[in-house]
């Protein structure tokens, strides 16, 4: 499960992005200035004790629910999770995640009062075997600091 922080991807990004129903599009400038005109709140980026508390709070509800975490990153724009939660919806456990991990940062930094932390929804993927697991937990634990995908990028 992957979502981003609120306002730092979006629609258009000219990193690339998914559209719900029709894949992998290219950049679109324009789509994304549109978008980032339209924000209600400012950017946040997620410092790195505003990231050890989400993971941690993602880590609690895991183990509340006997979910199996099998690695978690948080990032400064994003937060990845990979786990197995059998017999839950998938929108159910990457809701109540970003829930968890909400509370967590409103009741310990007073900037997420009153404002969002997380964009909608977010991208959940299946995997249909234990190498696939193993792929996706390096790719989570290690590769993305390889990636600098924890970057905003801005029209100048």
């Amino acid at each position: 499960m992957t979502w981003t922080v609120y306002g730092t991807f979006l629609p258009g990004d000219r990193r690339g992005w998914r559209h719900r129903q029709d894949g992998i599009k290219p950049a679109q400038p324009l789509l994304e200035q549109w978008h980032r005109d339209r924000l209600n709140y400012d950017v946040v980026l997620l410092n790195a004790d505003m990231q050890a508390i989400a993971e941690t709070a993602i880590t609690e509800i895991c183990t509340f629910r006997t979910w199996r975490l099998w690695a978690v990153s948080v990032r400064s724009n994003h937060a990845h999770v990979l786990l197995t939660a059998p017999n839950y919806r998938p929108t159910l456990v990457r809701d109540q995640l970003k829930a968890k991990a909400t509370t967590a940062l409103r009741a310990a930094f007073e900037i997420w009062q009153n404002r969002p932390v997380w964009a909608a929804n977010g991208d959940i993927e299946f995997l249909d075997n234990d190498q696939d697991i193993e792929q996706s937990a390096i790719y989570v634990s290690e590769a993305q600091d390889r990636k600098c995908r924890d970057q905003v990028h801005r029209d100048a």
